[in-house]
């Protein structure tokens, strides 16, 4: 990757044997590396077991997760909240896995519906659960930076599945006990 970002920077106009980029290139790899790790993880890994016997049915809600993306279109950063919410039926989870589960989807090239989506999914798939709730708020720099240039817009994307989706007063609950 490193021959690609000096081509990058000659592209632009710069010139990389200048000491300010000598080492851009390197940086610049090991921060793509570490932002798109998300394609080295597997849910598997990242939940690693911290499964446990749930006691009670009741919702169980984990709220403003931070999150850094990037989107595919542009490669540019999105980033905002997270707020999960689930019912469990025999199974919880491990609180910190919850973040993981939304960095490892995150920390690959996005889209924030996709993003919402998947989260729910790996939820709803490691615990069975009978409800999940997804809502993330997010701006994105490539509307903000370029393009429209709007500094102050948030996107809101949701993904409901079982319960959180067919039943209004627990999509009702969720929302109200996240602030939205």
């Amino acid at each position: 990757m490193e021959d690609i970002i000096r081509q990058i920077l000659v592209g632009i106009g710069e010139d990389p044997a200048r000491e300010g980029l000598i080492k851009t290139p390197e940086r610049v790899d090991r921060a793509m590396r570490y932002l798109t790790r998300g394609y080295r993880q597997s849910l598997e890994e990242v939940v690693n077991g911290a499964l446990f016997e749930a006691e009670s049915d009741d919702m169980v809600i984990v709220h403003d997760i931070e999150f850094f993306s990037l989107c595919e279109h542009h490669m540019l950063p999105f980033f905002g909240k997270c707020h999960v919410g689930y019912i469990p039926q025999k199974k919880i989870i491990g609180v910190s896995k919850v973040g993981r589960i939304v960095d490892m989807f995150a920390r690959r090239l996005q889209i924030q519906e996709r993003l919402t989506r998947q989260i729910s999914q790996a939820l709803m798939t490691t615990l069975d659960a009978e409800g999940v709730g997804v809502v993330i708020e997010a701006q994105h720099l490539c509307m903000q930076m370029r393009g429209v240039e709007k500094q102050h817009s948030v996107m809101t994307t949701s993904s409901m599945l079982g319960s959180f989706r067919s039943s209004a007063a627990t999509r009702n609950e969720f929302t109200r006990l996240i602030g939205a």
